[in-house]
């Protein structure tokens, strides 16, 4: 059943002791704003924000998605601040940099806005006084993708990292690593499709000892590696895994010229915390802690079941 948010907000005054703020910090229109790092040209986070859409429609209230048009953590605490400066019902906020980005998120907490951190920031989140995290363990999540590798023969491998410096995907290259067992090193790279195809062939090229690859994002990485395998004549004979899902690298999965890719279910990151605040305006519920949203991993007999889904930005 639909409902006016605004009108939600009047018992937000009732529950200002136990939830740590007050509805006088909160603007009459009850909106939400959700920032995020993630990039315009990254299919990640397309489907994140299709999940914030979603639950905005469903739960019948206004949310705005904003984010830096790179990897940027001036601009997006700036995007927070502004944020703050206009008391919304409640901020949604990914962390991938604490220390950049901690001081607005405190800012928030500060001014009596609850707060929810998605996908990267579940280690610093409760202390910056975030409610809860919706999310996977990235570290996890990486070292089962490396030992799951490792099953499968892999000796010597390259972590295409897009963002380099971002906790969370230097955490996936970490637990890789850890998982693997073998010998790895870091690629780094731009959030270019084009540009990783290069570096990625060029890795290839200068050392035929390499037999894995792990992408940390798979329209952006995921695909551009695969094509690079392609490109020297390896494909079938070089392991190919990535995190996140796409139509293509899921095909790739389904065709055997990939591994299996880590599905984290982004679009839950994006419509949950909506969910979560809009039921914590109208009846003081939340979650006792935070929601893991992966990882899952899709192998060659998942992959066709959720391309279609993944073609319409649902997964």
């Amino acid at each position: 059943m639909k409902y006016g948010f605004k009108a939600l907000l009047a018992g937000v005054a009732l529950l200002g002791a136990a939830a740590g703020f007050t509805s006088g910090a909160i603007a009459a229109d009850g909106k939400l704003v959700a920032v995020t790092h993630g990039q315009a040209n990254d299919p990640f986070w397309s489907v994140v924000k299709n999940g914030v859409t979603a639950a905005a429609k469903d739960m019948n209230i206004t949310v705005d998605y904003r984010a830096p048009e790179t990897f940027d953590m001036v601009a997006m605490s700036q995007l927070i601040d502004a944020a703050v400066n206009q008391k919304p019902a409640g901020i949604i906020v990914s962390i991938p940099d604490a220390s950049a980005l901690g001081p607005a998120i405190k800012k928030a907490v500060a001014a009596g806005i609850p707060v929810i951190s998605i996908n990267s920031g579940s280690d610093v989140s409760k202390e910056l006084g975030a409610l809860l995290h919706v999310g996977q363990d990235e570290y996890s999540a990486g070292k089962a993708a490396g030992e799951k590798l490792k099953q499968l023969g892999g000796k010597k491998g390259i972590c295409v990292n897009q963002e380099v410096g971002n906790v969370s995907l230097d955490l996936r290259c970490k637990g890789f690593a850890d998982g693997f067992g073998g010998s790895s090193t870091v690629l780094p790279v731009s959030n270019d499709p084009t540009e990783i195809r290069a570096k990625v062939k060029a890795s290839l090229s200068s050392d035929s000892a390499i037999d894995t690859i792990m992408a940390l994002g798979a329209g952006t990485a995921g695909e551009p590696s695969v094509a690079a395998v392609n490109d020297v004549g390896k494909t079938g004979k070089i392991h190919v895994a990535t995190f996140d899902l796409s139509a293509d690298f899921l095909k790739a999965v389904s065709e055997g010229k990939a591994d299996f890719a880590i599905d984290q279910q982004q679009f839950l990151q994006g419509y949950l915390p909506v969910v979560f605040l809009a039921n914590y305006a109208k009846y003081g519920l939340i979650p006792g802690g935070n929601v893991p949203s992966g990882p899952n991993l899709i192998t060659k007999d998942k992959a066709a079941q959720v391309v279609e889904l993944s073609a319409k930005g649902i997964r």
